[in-house]
């Protein structure tokens, strides 16, 4: 049954680093304007996703979380050259090599919290500071993204709307977890905060897409929700963080790794709206120029 959930969880990943691709290319195309709702290929894009992310939910019910949660985080792996792809050229080594360093780093991260089986339980009064937190980070990454360009602005918007995902998330865990069974607890605020929330990520999502860093919007996302969503659990519904001491030099590692590959996606030059013909000759060039950052 195992196998029957990672494959389930590699058609997953595989579905959302596509969907992820082709959202991506319809907002380089039209900006994070009402317009993509024209867009029948954004539509694809996000129908695709969200399949991936509903077989992602099925795989967990085949195989363990430590299963499922490797191969989720792999998205970013599959997502660059499928991006790559969508403009008619061939993935970077930079792209490759920053891709796979801030998969590993963060899976290694993610394997270092410890994974314990507690009924969420979350207070009114907790979820409204939580959302009042959120909508802080969101807000001050829009308006320090407003004051820069390039890649920093896309990772700003990135972590805006890995910070509102990481919320959705964590809504999500607080709903299914404290179910017990129980569908009548349905029946609460807490289940209607969920699309809403989904809303905004969207949002903010196609905002960070739409100025041409793919790579590093993409794993500004991969990043931050995961950690947010840790920080979430361990301060608001009582689950554990890593306490031993000989875990300090293997999350220092992993950080780093992180760090590196993400510096390395944040130095590519940003995609256009169309592919651009490249001569057969000519090898493209992955790193941007002072006038591309500006």
């Amino acid at each position: 049954m195992t196998w029957i959930g990672v494959l389930i969880a590699l058609a997953g990943a595989l579905g959302y680093a596509l969907g992820a691709a082709l959202q991506q290319y319809e907002a380089v195309a039209e900006g994070a304007s009402l317009r993509l709702m024209r867009r029948p290929r954004w539509w694809i894009g996000g129908v695709i996703g969200f399949t991936g992310a509903c077989l992602h939910a099925v795989a967990l019910s085949f195989a363990p979380l430590v299963a499922v949660q490797p191969i989720s985080v792999a998205t970013l792996v599959f997502a660059v050259p499928l991006a790559a792809f969508m403009y008619g050229r061939k993935p970077y080594k930079a792209e490759i090599f920053g891709s796979i360093a801030v998969a590993v780093g963060l899976l290694w991260l993610m394997m270092l919290v410890p994974h314990q089986d507690v009924t969420p339980r979350l207070s009114d009064g907790a979820a409204l500071g939580f959302i009042g937190v959120i909508t802080l980070i969101a807000l001050a990454t829009q308006v320090a993204a407003a004051r820069v360009r390039g890649p920093v602005r896309a990772m700003l918007l990135a972590i805006g709307a890995g910070a509102v995902t990481a919320s959705v998330s964590t809504f999500v865990r607080v709903v299914g977890g404290g179910l017990e069974g129980d569908l009548g607890r349905l029946v609460h605020w807490f289940t209607l905060a969920i699309p809403v929330l989904l809303i905004f990520a969207v949002v903010l999502l196609q905002r960070s897409y739409a100025v041409g860093y793919f790579g590093i919007a993409y794993a500004g996302v991969q990043v931050v929700d995961p950690i947010t969503s840790v920080m979430a659990g361990a301060l608001l519904l009582g689950e554990s963080l890593p306490t031993s001491p000989s875990t300090a030099i293997p999350a220092v590692c992993a950080a780093a790794l992180t760090i590196a590959g993400t510096i390395t996606l944040g130095r590519l030059a940003p995609d256009h709206s169309r592919p651009a013909p490249v001569a057969a000759t000519a090898e493209p060039r992955p790193f941007a120029a002072a006038s591309d950052l500006a």
